[in-house]
């Protein structure tokens, strides 16, 4: 009865060391996160934004029949690829 007891104590403190030890690595890491400040806007430039976000857009791809190692013949196919959306500055 007194093994078991000690067992489960040494594992239970075991458990503990491991989890505080992540608890303290993860608030490390989180601590030396670099801040991202905006960048500086010079009042000359404010309401005068040259760029606009364009929309993503899907297109139809055509993928040509080719013959594969084995020299079967797989035909041609049709895909649709989406365009992500991205900005766009006018200069």
């Amino acid at each position: 009865m007194a093994e078991g007891f000690k067992r489960v104590l040494a594992l239970g403190a075991a458990s503990v060391a491991l989890a505080g030890g992540a608890v303290l690595s993860s608030v490390g890491v989180a601590s030396a996160a670099p801040v991202h400040h905006p960048a500086p806007v010079s009042a000359h430039h404010v309401g005068h934004s040259r760029c606009h976000e364009a929309r993503g857009y899907w297109t139809r791809t055509w993928h040509p029949a080719y013959r594969d190692r084995h020299g079967y013949r797989h035909a041609g196919y049709w895909t649709r690829t989406w365009h992500k959306p991205r900005l766009v500055c006018v200069r």
